[in-house]
């Protein structure tokens, strides 16, 4: 609301210096109107270049004033437009979406860096706008309208993210994305993260997606209709991160290091496909975390497996072990690595992941002092 605010101020200020503008214009018209009348023929051409001379001056300053004003709400319109990421647009043959976002102060940790779940989100919001802006977003997430008629949508089946660089707050940061086809009922869809200033990479992301009706909830084959419709859009590439394929291990209360009990979804965190949305998987998982690593280390990347979707009705476990600790094994890298298991309280697992930690650049010390 206040960004809405002050671009009313902004566009309210530069009409009022054009209703001024054009009051002191019929002013010095009446005004120069008044001395000719009165004057002597030899006296006119006197009065027309000191009139011409006070308009000039005037007008330099109103000039300067509103053109001031104008680079002024360009500006907030600019950064407003960052900041809702409302800048995309198709790049690369219409193959690629670019889209920009500006860290807001909501979306970073204690040291002033892009949360892990933000940036996930910055990543569904790109692949969203793209498919509104290729027209296959007429009902849902992605749908085409073979989807549609088939009551089918599109969930997660894995996604895994490297992140190089944590964008700051008020950073802008830069996020393309594609998909393509991946084996015979699957797509697979890509980002790169890149510094919006310095075009830098900070982070890649790639997922793999399925379909399944809405009605029956169970998965569904990738039929050449819809591949039809999608295949216009498909980027010929390979996936832009090597799978992460080592097998996860079977966790269970007993044999994890960390464990959180009573795990309960909220309706703000449905979406449209009336399940939890995928990004909220990451904050359970992180939510387990222990406080020292994520004090002292920064996630550098995860991998996840999901395995079914969750409804308000769910009652999840969040569990974490231990499989890398380099602190402890003197390990110069200092990595650290956890597998996590989301599961029902009867034991159905939800979603299975590894994350990977690494130091982070400002000293352990000073670590608190920023929370």
């Amino acid at each position: 609301m206040a960004a809405t605010g002050s671009g009313f101020l902004l566009v309210n200020k530069h009409v009022q210096v054009q209703a001024f503008q054009k009051k002191k214009i019929n002013q010095m018209k009446k005004f120069v109107n008044d001395e000719m009348l009165m004057a002597s023929p030899s006296s006119r051409k006197k009065i027309i270049s000191q009139e011409y001379g006070v308009w000039k001056k005037h007008f330099a300053c109103v000039s300067a004033t509103t053109t001031a004003k104008t680079q002024k709400f360009n500006s907030w319109k600019s950064n407003s437009t960052v900041a809702s990421g409302g800048s995309g647009r198709l790049v690369q043959d219409g193959l690629v979406y670019r889209q920009s976002f500006l860290v807001r102060s909501f979306e970073i940790g204690f040291d002033r860096k892009l949360s892990l779940s933000a940036l996930t989100n910055y990543l569904q919001d790109t692949a969203i706008d793209q498919c509104r802006v290729i027209g296959a977003s007429a009902d849902g997430f992605g749908s085409t309208p073979e989807m549609i008629r088939q009551d089918l949508i599109w969930v997660a089946s894995t996604l895994q993210i490297v992140v190089d660089s944590y964008p700051s707050w008020l950073d802008v940061v830069q996020v393309d994305t594609w998909f393509y086809p991946s084996g015979q009922n699957s797509l697979s869809r890509d980002w790169i993260v890149r510094d919006g200033k310095t075009g830098n990479t900070l982070a890649h992301a790639t997922s793999l997606w399925v379909l399944m009706n809405k009605k029956t909830r169970k998965l569904s084959k990738l039929k050449k209709e819809i591949k039809e419709e999608l295949a216009p859009h498909f980027r010929n590439c390979d996936p832009i991160i090597t799978k992460d394929s080592r097998k996860l291990l079977q966790l269970d209360v007993s044999t994890a290091d960390y464990a959180r009990t009573g795990l309960t979804p909220g309706w703000d965190q449905l979406d449209l496909n009336q399940h939890v949305n995928h990004v909220q998987y990451i904050n359970w998982i992180l939510e387990n975390v222990p406080r020292s690593f994520v004090e002292h280390h920064k996630l550098s990347a995860i991998t996840l497996e999901y395995r079914r979707e969750c409804t308000t009705d769910s009652v999840l476990q969040s569990l974490a072990k231990i499989v890398k600790n380099g602190i402890c094994h003197n390990n110069s890298n200092n990595v650290i690595e956890l597998e996590h298991l989301l599961l029902l309280e009867n034991g159905s697992e939800i979603a299975k992941g590894r994350t990977i930690w690494k130091p982070r650049e400002i000293p352990v010390e000073n670590a608190s002092q920023h929370k």
